[in-house]
């Protein structure tokens, strides 16, 4: 029953820069692990970065150096800073969240990167 909450997403070309954020709608509890995902056209959904409660973090090796994941002032808020972008950085991204056995998604939110 958690709501996860996307924005930022959108249009840019290569080598700009977009920030996602996604915020659930619960306070009530922190999860474990939130992170992002995203899936191309014609490919598997991929992790792109999580990070724990505890601020640990990590990333896919495809963006590495250029997205950076952090946590919000607000509990249970994520970000995904995103610089650099490339064409192959087209997908849906979805943010995702943890807590015991149960994973919550948001619906996605689309990010087009033009060369």
């Amino acid at each position: 029953q958690v709501q996860l909450r996307e924005s930022g997403g959108g249009s840019v070309q290569a080598g700009g820069s977009l920030r996602l954020s996604c915020a659930a709608s619960t306070y009530t509890f922190t999860f474990h692990v939130m992170g992002w995902y995203r899936q191309a056209p014609g490919k598997q959904r991929e992790l792109v970065a999580t990070i724990t409660s505890g601020g640990v973090t990590n990333y896919a090796d495809s963006v590495k150096g250029r997205f950076t994941i952090s946590r919000g002032n607000a509990k249970n808020t994520v970000y995904l800073q995103m610089n650099s972008l490339k064409s192959e950085d087209t997908a849906v991204y979805y943010c995702n969240a943890a807590i015991y056995s149960n994973n919550y998604w948001g619906q996605g939110t689309q990010v087009t990167v033009s060369s």
